[in-house]
């Protein structure tokens, strides 16, 4: 999946641009089996530097709100409930905004 994903990213550079992608370095994201395009680059984040990866506290938000504590019947009720979970988020940019927001990033 993680190279359908850099396929997709890169047919949507434009022509004679080149994308850089900060990504964590979770097994999928670094292995060597990825035939990362010509008009990508792939910039690691240091290991263990959560802070840099505003990402993860949203995942938290997520499990923490709408996912943890309970016992799934089936795949689907995963993915019902995650799609749920994503959707009720992606209605709230302001929540969103205040969880990913790095004080420090902007005081410059």
């Amino acid at each position: 999946m993680m190279q359908l994903h850099l396929d997709e990213i890169s047919a949507h550079v434009a022509p004679g641009a080149h994308a850089v992608l900060m990504m964590d370095r979770a097994g999928w994201h670094m292995t060597g089996k990825l035939q990362v395009p010509d008009n990508i680059t792939i910039l690691p984040l240091p290991p263990k530097a959560p802070e840099l990866n505003p990402v993860e506290n949203i995942w938290q938000f997520m499990r923490d709100n709408w996912l943890s504590n309970r016992v799934f019947k089936s795949y689907k009720e995963i993915l019902d409930l995650c799609c749920r979970a994503w959707n009720t988020l992606i209605n709230q940019p302001w929540k969103i905004m205040s969880i990913a927001m790095r004080e420090w990033a902007h005081r410059f």
